[in-house]
């Protein structure tokens, strides 16, 4: 596997979990039983992980239409989206 199809699938896992954990933020968000403070917390989750998504996104379509990419950065881009997204799954089953 070439170090570009490695990135590519990198910032796919990326982009999708970040998407996946903008879903789960949003929907507890959108929760009324929740005190203010929680719900304001779960909005800035959500906007900080759509905002990284919207990152990813872009950098796959800089890969896929210039071809360039950094192994290393997409590698780390999708082990932080999944850390995130299990972040947000595991508080969402405390909530």
């Amino acid at each position: 596997m070439s170090g570009y199809v490695l990135s590519l699938l990198a910032l796919i896992v990326a982009l999708l979990a970040q998407f996946w954990a903008t879903g789960v933020a949003t929907g507890l968000f959108l929760r009324r039983e929740q005190s203010p403070w929680a719900r304001r917390s779960w909005l800035a989750l959500a906007i900080a992980s759509l905002l990284f998504a919207l990152q990813y996104a872009y950098l796959l379509e800089l890969a896929v239409s210039t071809g360039l990419h950094d192994v290393r950065q997409a590698i780390l881009a999708a082990l932080a989206s999944l850390v995130i997204a299990i972040a947000a799954y595991a508080f969402r089953r405390q909530a």
